[in-house]
């Protein structure tokens, strides 16, 4: 006799339960409720910091008061949130909330600073003689239509273009050298490179005042002034330079060198080449580091009144020393042709990185 089999069962597909839209809904999901939420934190942060800060407790500085509400905000929103959300949620939110608050309190900061040093300067700022003349021969009681910051922004140029014809030749063969060549020797000149991109500009002032002011008997002087300043700016651009170089595909130097050219024609016809657009935004980051710069010319530049364009004879001065000498004189007319100097060069630096924002974009693009 033959055993016969049962025959086999017959297999059903088992009914997963779905979820709910409740149950999968995404941290980052935001419902009316939630803005609900969100106001009624704000506000009832805002009412309780100011009750416990001003009328209970003896404070009243405007910064504790800021610290304060954000933590208290920070309780009654998660508190809330809490009240009808999962942790995940609260917690999503609570990081969405500082990560939201570091880059605006950075932002206030930068805008009250411009607005401050502008609503400061605004009275000496709409007289143009401001940007067409010295101030040789103007006394601290002159007018605002006596005047101006021309030589400073002649001799800010003459410097600028001085150490930027020194440093970044430089810059970019050092950083050929640690990007082509490599080895033990670029190792190390990219550690004393990323060392001297925090170099304090005074210790820069100082190194060229005593070896060429001191030992070599040099004047004080533009070209001083525009030593100290390539110092500065030479460790950015090799930095910055190097990071463009490292973003050139490999591709195209092999395919250089499948085609016969040694490695110093792939590096001035193919590599330096493809990164023009990086360089550029490197020789203006330099540049915007080392506008702004005053220590280094307090010790080797000297300040003057009158027009200099000679960088090799005689103190020239500049927008960065013309400011600490207006403002730390004390007299108030002074201290605002400061504060519109100072005007003057922070737009100088905002249009740097401006430009420095728009490079690195086309280079995006193409």
């Amino acid at each position: 006799m033959t055993a016969t089999l049962p025959p086999p069962t017959e297999l059903r597909p088992v009914a997963v339960p779905r979820t709910t839209t409740e149950e999968v809904r995404r941290p980052s999901h935001r419902t009316p409720e939630d803005r609900i939420v969100l106001v009624a934190a704000l506000a009832g942060s805002v009412a309780t910091t100011w009750l416990l800060y001003f009328q209970i407790l003896p404070y009243s500085s405007k910064l504790g008061f800021v610290l304060v509400w954000y933590a208290v905000f920070a309780l009654f929103y998660g508190g809330l949130t809490k009240m009808s959300q999962p942790w995940t949620v609260v917690t999503d939110r609570l990081v969405t909330t500082l990560v939201i608050a570091a880059p605006t309190v950075v932002g206030l900061a930068l805008l009250s600073t411009v607005v401050m040093i502008t609503l400061k300067g605004l009275p000496v700022l709409l007289h143009w003689n401001f940007f067409t003349e010295d101030m040789a021969g103007v006394r601290a009681d002159d007018p605002f239509t006596k005047g101006g910051i021309a030589h400073a922004i002649v001799g800010t140029l003459i410097q600028v273009i001085i150490a930027v014809v020194l440093a970044m030749p430089f810059g970019v063969a050092t950083a050929v050298y640690m990007s082509e060549v490599g080895g033990r020797g670029a190792r190390l000149v990219r550690t004393f490179v990323e060392a001297m991109t925090a170099l304090p500009s005074i210790v820069a002032g100082l190194f060229i005042y005593t070896v060429f002011l001191v030992y070599l008997g040099m004047p004080s002087s533009g070209f001083a002034a525009a030593l100290a300043l390539s110092v500065m700016a030479m460790p950015i651009m090799a930095r910055a330079s190097y990071v463009v170089l490292g973003v050139v595909p490999g591709g195209l130097r092999e395919a250089s060198y499948a085609l016969g050219a040694g490695k110093w024609q792939t590096v001035w016809r193919v590599v330096l080449p493809t990164a023009r657009p990086g360089l550029a935004t490197a020789l203006i980051l330099g540049v915007a580091r080392v506008v702004g710069e005053t220590s280094p010319l307090l010790l080797v530049s000297g300040a003057s009144t009158y027009f200099n364009t000679d960088p090799f004879n005689n103190p020239m001065n500049s927008l960065p020393l013309y400011v600490y000498t207006a403002v730390s004189s004390g007299n108030p007319t002074f201290e605002e042709r400061g504060y519109a100097a100072a005007t003057v060069l922070l737009a100088v630096v905002l249009g740097l990185f401006v430009l420095t924002r728009f490079v690195a974009k086309e280079k995006k693009s193409r």
